[in-house]
């Protein structure tokens, strides 16, 4: 096999001289290449030689002076021509004398770098001969111990042997050869003839020399780089960037070394160095790695976790960017005073239709256009209790509030709810007296209760305008928009579209084939499809947008309530809605918000001291709880359940949602309830085909509503069944003790006169004396003449025996009482 046959790079080492480079093949071999540098040849021309064959005729010459150019004009070019031939050779002479000085400084490096290997090849020299003269000294020493040895025995025998002087002539002949011997192996020993340079030896291989794994060809570049560089006389070493380093909280090891652009292996040597053994997975907390940066050279900037928000804070809008917007008008009131459908009458469009027993379940979001062209928009909350969290969230939102009372029926709870909430808003008010077309209808009654509530309509000499519509004639509903667009106007309201959109979440659900799905009202900013947005802990990009009439449209401005399609997960009603530049910004805040939300949750289920701990188990030992799982169709509905579950309940018995969500009911939430032996309550949802299988099959009781009334109801029976019955006690008789009697295998017996009501065998006594209860229990036996009877009458006289009780006395009075069941019910 030759020698090209290995097919192995070229290599230089760094104890080779200048210009040999050593060859690797394979089983170790090696050879020695002799290279020859060729250096680029800087040619200068001299100052002076290089003269243009084509240069310009003198001034004098004008046949061949260009045509229109004057002496004057080219006295200046020549002297303009010459004073870049003088620059030009300046430069040259300059460029020769650095090239000059280059060289010769290359030349001293390279004589001192030869000098300084000389030397060490001197010393190396000089080393190794030391070493031989002391090997050979001491093998004299041991050869000539051994024949003064053999001398002494061969000394010793021959009184013994007559042969033994012809024996022991050949010993100082062989004696001379074995120590030749041993001098040539010696010598070979220190010889360096390079005869196994390329064999791999321990101490190579324990010192990573020859014997090591081979160096790749990036390290072969970067060493000829170096090499050169220094050839050059240029630094070796690169200088040190300082880098600001942003510290969090907490941080990875990897990644604490990729801020400061540092090896991993550098950073976790450092960590060990102080006694930390950690990998470059482990996490490390910010003191550490503040330690770790400074001993790098770098600076610290200390971050928080929550300054990833900081990309989202709000801007406030010049005067001059702000536009005109719709108003955003809130229907509220109390429920079935005809909020949804006096909006009907303004859209013309039947929503209530569309809702389970023409109750609104939902936030609905609505765009009117008026016959003067001007656009309203619309929020229809529910009325119901339930909803009181929805309808706060709809004041946030609202520039005006229009409450609907029904004139038939005057201020009822959730119309104070709603003024409250409008109220705590700081938002204006219009009065809708509703349903005023029928005959027992009273608005002056509905003005007049107003009153209470520190709400002084106009006709009452107050500030608030007040309007009689009815939704079914469509009586005053112009003078109603016709109030809400002065209301408007004198709000002025103003928002700037040209800026990254900011909005709140009216309502959101799971859709089956869209997936989740937001309904938001653009409140700043134009939000746009392909946009990337954060809302709550959920994230995502617009994939579409579809407007109040189900239409697809490319953007939403402020004021219009929009469903957005693309996010990673349902939001929470009245979450805010915000743009971010990229996709990477949203989702870290949104895992921020998720962890802090983790966190608050499980801080608040914790009990901090063990004393708490055990209280609280006391205290749920005498609870009886219902554990029930909700699956509705909006977030904001299994929200208002949620709440109404909570309020169920005493200090006997509560309700504990297990678990609620958005969508329909799966085998999931299945395996839940049958864990934990708890209903399953479907709003507006139904199970798929699975999930019914294993509720039949694990006998899980699955029940639908469409009302919201109707669950509460049913939760509160069921509720109302963990309770237990309640005790009362019945007073049916007394009777007066005149005579006691000892009766053989009785013991004493009471002769007793009953003095009101009736006694009973079966029935508990008390034993009174002087009206103190001193015994409690039931009768042995109840006679009257020698026969046991069940019951005696008033006026009667008849025998008592107590049970395991003899100490009765004449003048005792017997207190005899029934006791019966009530069944309780929640209130």
């Amino acid at each position: 096999m030759s020698d090209s046959d290995g097919k192995k790079t070229l290599g230089l080492r760094g104890g080779a001289r200048p210009g040999n480079v050593k060859q690797s093949f394979s089983h170790g071999r090696t050879k020695n290449v002799v290279v020859e540098t060729k250096r680029k040849r800087v040619v200068v021309p001299k100052p002076g030689a290089s003269k243009p064959s084509g240069g310009a005729a003198p001034s004098g010459d004008p046949s061949r002076r260009p045509a229109g150019i004057s002496d004057a004009e080219m006295n200046r070019r020549l002297k303009a021509l010459q004073a870049a031939k003088a620059r030009e050779a300046e430069e040259a002479e300059r460029r020769e004398a650095e090239e000059k000085a280059r060289a010769e400084e290359r030349e001293r490096r390279r004589a001192e770098q030869e000098a300084k290997e000389r030397e060490q090849r001197e010393a190396e020299e000089k080393a190794r001969q030391k070493a031989e003269e002391e090997e050979r000294k001491q093998k004299e020493a041991e050869e000539a111990a051994q024949r003064a040895a053999a001398e002494a025995a061969a000394a010793k025998e021959a009184p013994n042997k007559a042969k033994a002087p012809a024996a022991s002539k050949p010993a100082p002949a062989e004696t001379p050869r074995k120590a030749d011997r041993e001098q040539r192996q010696t010598r070979g020993k220190g010889r360096d003839d390079g005869r196994r340079s390329g064999k791999l030896t321990l101490n190579q291989a324990l010192s990573g020399g020859e014997g090591g794994r081979q160096r790749s060809m990036a390290s072969m570049k970067r060493k000829q780089e170096r090499a050169r560089q220094k050839a050059m006389g240029g630094s070796v070493e690169r200088e040190k960037v300082i880098r600001e380093v942003q510290l969090p909280e907490a941080i990875v090891v990897s990644e604490l070394a990729n801020r400061m652009a540092e090896r991993v292996a550098d950073v976790v040597k450092s960590l060990m160095n102080m006694g930390m053994m950690v990998t470059q997975n482990q996490t490390i907390d910010a003191d550490t790695a503040e330690l770790i940066i400074e001993e790098f050279g770098h600076k610290v900037v200390r971050v928080s976790d929550a300054d990833v928000e900081d990309v989202i804070s709000d801007v406030e809008d010049k005067d001059e960017d702000l536009q005109p917007r719709p108003p955003v008008i809130t229907i509220m009131g109390h429920v079935d005073h005809g909020k949804t459908s006096l909006l009907d009458a303004i859209r013309d469009a039947k929503v209530v239709a569309g809702e389970a027993g023409g109750i609104t379940q939902h936030i609905g979001a609505y765009q009117v256009q008026t016959n003067d062209g001007t656009t309203l928009t619309f929020l229809d909350t529910p009325g119901h209790a339930a909803f009181t969290s929805m309808r706060s969230r709809g004041a946030q939102v609202t520039d005006i509030v229009v409450l609907v009372v029904a004139a038939d029926d005057a201020v009822m709870p959730q119309t104070v709810e709603a003024i409250n909430h409008a109220k705590a808003a700081g938002v204006p008010m219009i009065v809708a007296i509703n349903k005023v077309d029928k005959p027992e209808a009273n608005p002056d009654k509905v003005r007049t209760d107003l009153l209470q509530h520190e709400v002084i309509v106009e006709k009452m000499s107050g500030e608030v305008q007040d309007v009689e519509v009815s939704a079914i004639t469509g009586q005053g509903l112009d003078d109603l928009l016709e109030a809400i667009a002065l209301q408007a106007e004198i709000l002025e309201l103003k928002a700037n579209p040209n800026r990254a959109a900011q909005g709140a979440v009216i309502e959101a659900q799971l859709d089956v084939g869209r997936g989740p799905v937001a309904t938001v009202l653009v409140q700043k900013g134009t939000l746009r499809q392909g946009d990337i947005f954060v809302v709550g802990e959920q994230y995502g990009k617009v994939r579409a947008l579809i407007n109040d009439k189900g239409e697809r449209v490319q953007e939403a401005g402020p004021s219009v309530p929009v469903e957005v399609l693309g996010l990673n997960g349902t939001p929470e009603a009245g979450d805010v809605l915000n743009v971010t530049e990229t996709e990477a910004q949203a989702r870290e805040i949104a895992e921020y918000r998720a962890q802090v939300a983790k966190d608050k949750r499980a801080a608040a289920g914790a009990a901090t001291t063990l004393e708490q701990l055990m209280q609280k188990a006391k205290e749920d030992e005498n609870v009886a709880e219902l554990p029930i799982l909700v699956k509705a169709d909006v977030q904001g509905s299994a929200e208002a359940i949620v709440q109404a579950m909570e309020k169920i309940g005493n200090d006997e018995v509560r309700v504990r949602v297990l678990h609620s969500g958005v969508g329909a009911i799966t085998e999931t939430d299945i395996g839940l309830a049958e864990a934990s032996g708890a209903p399953v309550f479907g709003f507006n949802v139904r199970a798929n085909a699975s999930a019914r299988n294993t509720a039949n099959q694990k006998g899980v009781e699955i029940r639908y509503y469409s009302v919201i009334y109707d669950l509460v109801d049913d939760v509160k029976a069921a509720a109302s069944g963990l309770l237990s019955a309640e005790i009362r006690e019945k007073f049916i008789g007394y009777a007066e003790i005149k005579e006691v009697f000892k009766v053989t295998g009785v013991g004493k017996v009471a002769g007793c006169l009953v003095t009101e009501g009736v006694a009973r065998r079966s029935a508990g006594v008390r034993l009174l004396r002087d009206n103190v209860v001193i015994h409690e229990g039931t009768l042995k036996t109840l006679k009257r003449f020698k026969d046991e009877v069940a019951e005696v009458q008033s006026g009667q006289e008849c025998g008592m025996a107590f049970e395991n009780y003899d100490d009765i006395r004449p003048g005792d009075v017997i207190e005899i009482f029934e006791r019966e069941e009530v069944t309780r019910t929640l209130d």
